[in-house]
């Protein structure tokens, strides 16, 4: 198979030459026809996460091996099955969406379908080959999302930036539908997450952005009020926008200066969700911790059941499409390149087709 890896970090990715796997045990062999560009991309491309006082944090100390096919927004059409996904509801030319946060398989956390939280990762697109290639191994048949009536671009971005906001926006219901929930991103995940709130009948949806053309983006896409961060003044701005103090928030950057003042702008009571990984740390005042029982709560991409409960509204047409382009997949390095820069709204999902 064809793939478009990282063969040194920082480096353009290189067209090359793969082994086709052949599936094994419960594996499905799949043809991608859809992969999306996705924001963490950057990091493994780059290498390592910034810390803060800690220092970087290397890929490679994590188990990650290059040369790698990055991409874990994933549909492709089955090609092979192997003996154990026989007679499982799957079969060659199904069209599906492959969850990528994939686990050991074998401990009572993959048991319970919460891979994305096994201790042993095996990632698809992170810890073995993604989406950037001809084709790609599902680790088992139950990783396949049916996803007939949605669009398959638009299925792609549901894999990561769509389970990852959906399990996040579950982590703060319940929650009035007119209590403001703030948003800070308004990239790809930050639209899905508006299209998501809006198909969950939330009515007040206040995003943050240092940039004023994702901002008119996001007014497009139903945020109802919109902050252009800008030094200090943020948490104020946000409270103004708001009408007060806010009961929950979702920093999709998750940076030194959106920690800041995504905490500083909760109510008492409030809960701050942190999903991105630009990088930094955070410094809390403790004493407010507990006088304003407040809660910063961590949350790492979704797990397949989310996934599934997340395509099935999208096959019900609750949720509005996000701004998608598609690129061929031989163009992956120049659209990485377009997204460290900022210069991407929505999502830019790649596509086996023109390749």
């Amino acid at each position: 198979m064809r793939a478009w890896a990282v063969v040194e970090t920082g480096k353009p990715l290189q067209e090359i030459e793969l082994p086709t796997p052949e599936p094994k045990g419960a594996e499905v062999l799949l043809e991608v026809t859809h992969a999306g560009v996705c924001h963490s991309d950057l990091h493994i491309w780059e290498g390592e996460y910034d810390l803060g006082s800690r220092g970087k944090m290397r890929l490679t100390d994590r188990g990650v091996t290059l040369p790698l096919a990055m991409g874990h927004e994933i549909v492709g059409r089955v090609v092979k099955l192997g003996p154990e996904a026989e007679g499982k509801g799957v079969k060659p030319g199904d069209l599906r969406c492959v969850y990528p946060w994939v686990g050991c398989g074998k401990c009572a956390v993959c048991q319970r379908d919460e891979e994305n939280m096994c201790l042993t990762p095996r990632s698809l697109g992170v810890y073995q080959h993604g989406g950037y290639a001809t084709h790609v191994l599902a680790t088992h048949w139950k990783h396949l999302v049916d996803i007939e009536g949605v669009d398959p671009s638009l299925a792609a971005t549901y894999a990561c930036s769509g389970v990852t906001v959906y399990s996040a926006i579950n982590k703060l219901m319940p929650m009035d539908p007119d209590e403001p929930v703030v948003l800070v991103g308004a990239g790809g995940l930050g639209m899905n997450a508006i299209a998501i709130l809006k198909a969950m009948g939330h009515r007040r949806i206040c995003v943050v952005d240092v940039d004023a053309a994702k901002l008119d983006a996001a007014k497009q896409q139903g945020a109802t009020d919109t902050v252009l961060a800008s030094g200090e003044d943020t948490a104020r701005a946000i409270v103004t926008a708001c009408g007060g103090p806010v009961g929950g928030v979702i920093d999709l950057v998750n940076g030194t200066a959106t920690s800041r003042f995504a905490f500083d702008s909760l109510r008492k009571g409030g809960k701050l969700v942190q999903v991105g990984l630009f990088g930094g740390e955070m410094s809390i005042p403790l004493p407010l911790m507990p006088i304003r029982a407040l809660t910063v709560q961590g949350s790492y991409v979704g797990n397949v059941k989310e996934l599934r409960a997340l395509i099935d509204i999208a096959k019900q047409g609750k949720i509005p499409a996000i701004p998608v382009a598609n690129e061929p997949l031989r163009n992956a390095d120049a659209v990485l390149n377009r997204l460290r820069a900022g210069q991407i709204i929505g999502r830019v999902v790649l596509t086996a087709q023109a390749a």
